[in-house]
């Protein structure tokens, strides 16, 4: 059974110089853990990341790499010999390929990391473009329908249609954060931005039961499992906070519910932190989106967190978030009209410039620390791990 080989480029990982090693090694073991039950052999070499598999394991092998985070770029690749001859007619192949899917024009790019090859670069596009240019493509340097690339290396590739990759650092090189996920467009987009730093994620959803219903908690839980495609592996916590929020509703003043939700929220993800070890909360908090994140009540809800909060969404506005939420495929479920606990609970008219001093008087005065406890201790964990989800779909 032939064999498909797919060439990947390391982003920015290659900046690390003394822990390039260890960056490389994180990088190529993720890929191995996307593939675990895919016949495929991953490696590393010089800069770039190679997958080899069969056509049983190439759509897993596609999923891979348009979701690892590390690579800036991959494509699957035509593997010749060090010769004019089959370098030739593997930019050919690209060339008629190239021209089936509506190509008119293109342009040749060759790195010659050997350097013992004894043509140079130029020469090299020259001498394969010259059976191809006015005979079925157009050489147009500057704005051409296919780019064909040759890298000549331990072994030559011929490759085009380059897809795009995540960028950022292999998961696992920054740490470990807990996310507060709800099932709305933000907080899946500021997990996947602290994915793409390099951190482990987990998250934790809050479900008011039967405020909010089986099929909000049912998006949430899809959302999750999105997020273990580029993250590896996300531990869902899904915490009953009925008693918690009717509490607040019973005792708290009306504009003020819906911070102190959020201030409870991050009374029990403390909790959470401590017992699975992360080192950050991560909200999708966006500075004055709605009343909730002013800069004051921001203040509020980062008081109650005993450990650093992250907002990576902080500076982005509602049309950057989307343009996320549809690259990483969580937009058509975050839009899904299952509202979740912080809507329900909403006040006509909530407080804009809270202080931490009254939050706190007020927080006193629910009298909710057992409650949030038992909600903690009552919390489901579902796991998603991106092994299962390929070996589910491919």
């Amino acid at each position: 059974m032939p064999y498909m080989t797919y060439l990947a480029k390391l982003g920015e990982l290659t900046l690390k110089k003394s822990n390039l090693k260890e960056f490389e090694r994180r990088l190529v073991n993720n890929a191995r853990l996307y593939l675990e039950t895919v016949s495929a052999k991953v490696s590393l070499i010089a800069g770039r990341l190679y997958i080899e598999t069969d056509e049983y394991g190439e759509k897993a092998v596609e999923f891979t790499l348009s979701r690892l985070i590390g690579i800036t770029g991959w494509a699957k690749a035509s593997v010749c010999e060090k010769d004019m001859e089959s370098i030739k007619k593997a930019v050919l192949e690209q060339a008629v390929s190239a021209k089936q899917n509506g190509a008119e024009t293109f342009k040749l790019e060759t790195r010659r990391a050997d350097k013992n090859f004894p043509l140079t670069s130029y020469e090299v596009n020259c001498r394969a473009a010259a059976d191809i240019d006015g005979k079925l493509l157009k050489v147009n340097v500057h704005k051409p329908d296919v780019v064909i690339n040759i890298e000549i290396r331990e072994r030559c590739f011929v490759y085009a249609d380059q897809k795009k990759g995540c960028r950022g650092l292999p998961v696992g090189s920054s740490g470990h954060g807990l996310l507060l996920l709800s099932g709305g467009l933000d907080s899946p987009v500021a997990g996947y931005r602290m994915i793409r730093r390099g951190m482990f994620v987990d998250s934790a959803y809050f479900h008011s039961y039967p405020y909010t219903s089986e099929e909000a908690q049912n998006k949430v839980e899809v959302l999750a499992e999105k997020i273990a495609q580029y993250g590896i592996v996300n531990h869902l916590h899904i915490i009953p906070f009925t008693e918690v929020q009717m509490k607040i509703k019973e005792k708290a003043p009306e504009e003020w519910t819906t911070l102190m939700l959020r201030v409870c929220m991050m009374k029990a993800v403390n909790i959470i932190s401590g017992l699975i070890k992360a080192q950050c909360v991560i909200t999708g908090e966006s500075l004055g989106q709605v009343a909730s994140q002013t800069i004051e009540n921001m203040s509020v809800t980062e008081d109650a967190c005993s450990i650093q909060l992250l907002r990576p969404l902080v500076g982005m506005d509602k049309e950057e978030i989307i343009e996320d939420a549809n690259f990483i495929g969580t937009y058509e479920t975050s839009i899904l009209p299952y509202e979740d606990c912080c809507v329900l609970f909403s006040p006509r008219h909530p407080v804009l410039r809270g202080s931490v001093e009254d939050a706190k008087k007020i927080y006193d005065s629910l009298e909710v620390d057992d409650l949030i406890k038992k909600a903690v201790e009552n919390r489901v964990i579902k796991k998603y791990h991106v092994r299962n989800i390929v070996e589910k779909n491919f």
